[in-house]
């Protein structure tokens, strides 16, 4: 109950950005004797949703092809309350998009009629406030808060068209992640780093038949009567972010990159020689163990590290339109995935999308 408490308390804060009120000059006007008022900080916000759309029909096609229409909401918002003595910057970034697919190229399905399934395309809520303090030159400190999750069940598919077989491997909270950390930081014009060795991860995992599936996302699990829904880490956290507006006309580029590393990790999945039956990770067969049996220490630490790395071009055709590519990298180990525990996550995508863009002046 604590921790679901601690959690809504980090949602509501990341949410006070869209609700600030505006002094309206009525109150008292002070004595012009006294000191004068510290200067108050300002807003700056920038909201951009947008839609993207994707559609490709086949039909008699001797190159052949499967037929999709994709239509994918995002939304990103930047909120950032610059103060003489700190800044407070908050990020919303949340996408949905469904896929309509024609997986066995029937033409009854595919043209004049319907697509014979709909598939999730995207799915994504990444939410971060961050609290920072200049210290000397570009160096400062910063507490920032991070909640990662999804809007809808997620599934892998196995077999065509109507025959496929789905099986259910996450939804809303299943995983949840929540980060806070204490970091000290870089920060220059176009690019910033922070360096934590201090920050708390805590993985949510509310779907009791996920969990009993093996689908645990290191929530680790001690009695198999009981199911435990939340893991807390303690590890260090680096994060890299570059954002520069027309990196070339009409061009923008921004990346991030994230790692993570549990003091834990190592104790649990337990590196030794009962590691296929002593490790709280034990969600491959003792084959795969007896492969990692030849990691050296740097790569088994390696191996342990979580990493987030995603990479978004936007090149703007027009004040509405835009054609834009994004590729996310993930490695977890705390995922076993299609069978492939240990393996890459991959996300690619591109596109044209209509967008909007509502902002204030720079403060």
């Amino acid at each position: 109950m604590r921790k679901k408490i601690f959690l809504l308390s980090m949602l509501a804060l990341m949410a006070t950005p869209f609700v600030s009120a505006n002094n309206d000059g009525n109150g008292p006007t002070p004595n012009a004797d006294e000191p004068t008022e510290t200067p108050k900080g300002t807003w700056t916000t920038s909201t951009t949703p947008a839609l993207k759309l994707g559609e490709f029909i086949y039909h008699n096609w001797s190159a052949t092809g499967n037929s999709q229409i994709d239509i994918t909401g995002t939304f990103f918002g930047n909120y950032k309350y610059t103060h003489p003595k700190f800044v407070w910057d908050n990020v919303v970034d949340l996408a949905y998009g469904f896929a309509w697919q024609d997986l066995d190229n029937s033409a009854e399905d595919s043209v004049g009629g319907r697509f014979e399934t709909r598939r999730k395309s995207n799915d994504k809520i990444d939410l971060t406030s961050a609290l920072s303090w200049k210290a000397y030159k570009d160096w400062g400190a910063s507490f920032t808060a991070n909640f990662k999750s999804q809007f809808g069940k997620g599934y892998t598919y196995e077999g065509i068209g109507y025959n496929a077989i789905a099986t259910e491997v996450s939804g809303f909270m299943a995983p949840g992640y929540l980060t806070t950390a204490l970091s000290f930081e870089l920060k220059k014009e176009n690019w910033s780093v922070s360096l934590s060795f201090l920050t708390g991860k805590t993985t949510f995992v509310y779907n009791d038949s996920l969990i009993a599936h093996g689908y645990n996302y290191g929530v680790i699990q001690d009695d198999p009567a009981d199911f435990t829904h939340a893991y807390f880490a303690l590890g260090s956290y680096i994060k890299g972010l570059y954002l520069k507006k027309d990196i070339l006309p009409n061009l923008d580029l921004y990346a991030r990159a994230e790692l993570f590393y549990d003091y834990k990790k190592p104790k649990n999945m337990a590196w030794g020689d009962n590691m296929a039956t002593d490790s709280k990770y034990a969600l491959v067969g003792e084959e795969t163990w007896t492969e990692l049996q030849d990691f050296g220490w740097m790569k088994r630490r390696g191996f342990e590290t979580d990493l987030d790395f995603e990479l978004k071009l936007d090149y703007r055709l027009s004040k509405h339109i835009s054609a834009n590519f994004a590729l996310n990298l993930k490695w977890d180990t705390d995922f076993n995935g299609m069978g492939n525990w240990g393996h890459w996550q991959i996300y690619q995508m591109a596109g044209i999308q209509v967008f909007f863009n509502w902002q204030t002046p720079k403060s």
